[in-house]
């Protein structure tokens, strides 16, 4: 297969399990479904993690969604989860 685009990267992975890093200390691991040449991209089975800063200590909290929508302009980084 050849790879043209950096989008080719991710038809690699549709089906698979993905890592997303957001803008505004978000994150995001789910099953990659779709996406389009905005990088807007739907994951299943989605986990977010949100971290925030309070009273000096770095705190998260996760949220499970079904399924989810995020925007390609929100995206900064998509890989493959570390093991």
């Amino acid at each position: 297969m050849s790879m043209d685009t950096p989008l080719d990267l991710l038809k690699l992975n549709l089906d698979e399990i993905v890592f997303v890093k957001l803008r505004g200390a978000r994150e995001m691991t789910g099953t990659l479904q779709a996406f389009d040449s905005h990088c807007n991209i739907v994951l299943s089975n989605a986990t977010e993690t949100i971290y925030e800063l309070v009273d000096g200590d770095l705190k998260s909290t996760t949220k499970d969604s079904e399924m989810v929508f995020v925007r390609g302009d929100s995206v900064t980084l998509i890989t493959t989860p570390s093991e």
